[in-house]
């Protein structure tokens, strides 16, 4: 309870599990706070389930491992993961979690120490740091539980009770090399947790409208990354946002200076309102890409995002430009002197990918009925199972609606 009373755990009420996501499912206003205490609870029932299957658990590694489980995502900034990689070079919110995870540490005088331990997988129970983190961790299994019920993507549906019932640790002892695996009558409940995840990433992780959403946001904070850092006349409203955003925008920081006082001070004070009202001021500025930018992701008027079958060869995105440009004349956005500077703000081509279950990393093991350990792909029973370790590919471009801009079904 004290660790969920620190401002840091308190923090994550004000940043939305899903990103952007809540403005294409309505219903999934869902925090990082909500998943934090999900994830705890259970950790619990898995603490509990292989306690009851002989496997020895001492009241401080209860304590230890649901810590562990309450703070994996304590790290999370504005926004949660469409923001990761735009305010810190090289980030990833596994190290800010570290981070602030040794902070909490020093001020609960060590009573993380175990915590941490498990976290970072040096802990002399490997099994343990599986529990937070792996590809059957969970993490995995309480947000796509929950996202699946909030945003009402009933393919989503976890059976995460039978799934955590299913858990073993081999050997039971629970020494230095034992692992979690998964008992043969779990397997069917695996190969639905896995299928589970890739429909998720599709209907709604990398949902198109997600997409689009991510775009937009990602391109008004890089116009106005470019104005604080030219010293331009424009920065005086941007700075009329939060303070902290600013920060993050106007010095190159990256991931090797999460550790400095600066940085993590400001990062623990920046949410998603701070991104919301920074953009509500934006509305107002000289500058009417920034604007415009601003304007569209308030009032959600987002690019269109189209799916491509291969990725658009060089005459293709040119003729895009071509008709961009004269959109982005017409509307006044740009003048001939900036529209080639313009131009990258509403005409983006990229690639998503995802795969499901990666054969290769972390495997998960199962427990046949001799005793024996074997990859879950390998089973007889989950033939399907291979198929989603492939990483699917999926190329797209995003460009304003009313742009005119034409996809050539050849490649769309």
């Amino acid at each position: 309870m004290a660790l969920i009373q620190t401002p840091e755990v308190q923090r994550l009420r004000r940043i939305r599990q899903l990103g952007v996501g809540h403005l294409v499912f309505p219903g999934a206003e869902h925090t990082r706070f909500n998943h934090a205490l999900g994830a705890l609870a259970l950790m619990h029932d898995a603490l509990t389930s292989l306690s009851n299957k002989g496997t020895p658990i001492s009241p401080e590694e209860h304590t230890a491992a649901l810590a562990a489980a309450l703070l994996h995502d304590v790290g999370h900034g504005a926004f949660s993961h469409t923001l990761e990689h735009e305010l810190i070079q090289d980030f990833h919110h596994e190290a800010m979690s570290r981070v602030l995870l040794v902070h909490l540490n020093n001020r609960f005088d060590g009573a993380l120490d175990d915590a941490i331990a498990i976290f970072d997988g040096t802990y002399e129970r490997p099994w343990m740091h599986q529990l937070v983190s792996s590809q059957l961790d969970m993490d995995r299994l309480d947000y796509l539980r929950r996202d699946a019920f909030y945003t009402g993507v009933a393919e989503g549906e976890v059976g995460v009770q039978r799934l955590i019932k299913t858990l073993r640790v081999h050997p039971l002892a629970g020494g230095p090399d034992a692992r979690l695996t998964v008992e043969g009558k779990g397997i069917y409940a695996v190969e639905n947790f896995l299928i589970s995840r890739r429909l998720m990433y599709w209907q709604v992780y990398l949902h198109k409208t997600v997409l689009a959403g991510d775009r937009v946001l990602h391109a008004a904070l890089r116009r106005a990354r470019r104005h604080l850092r030219a010293g331009s006349e424009v920065a005086r409203t941007i700075r009329q946002g939060s303070r902290s955003l600013c920060f993050f925008l106007e010095h190159a920081i990256t991931a090797d200076q999460l550790d400095t006082e600066a940085v993590r001070t400001h990062y623990c004070q920046l949410d998603d309102t701070d991104v919301l009202f920074s953009l509500k001021q934006w509305m107002q500025a000289e500058d009417p890409v920034l604007a415009d930018l601003a304007r569209r992701f308030i009032n959600r008027d987002f690019f269109r995002v189209t799916f491509l079958g291969d990725a658009p060869g060089t005459a293709q995105q040119e003729a895009w430009a071509a008709t961009v440009r004269r959109w982005l004349l017409d509307e006044g956005l740009s003048t001939r002197d900036t529209v080639e500077d313009d131009l990258p703000f509403y005409l983006h081509v990229d690639r998503s990918r995802h795969a499901a279950y990666a054969t290769n990393h972390d495997p998960i093991a199962i427990l046949d009925r001799s005793g024996a350990l074997r990859e879950l792909s390998e089973m007889a029973d989950t033939a399907s199972i291979a198929g989603l370790d492939d990483t699917v590919v999926k190329p797209y471009v995003s460009y304003p609606k009313s742009a005119g801009v034409v996809i050539d079904e050849a490649s769309g």
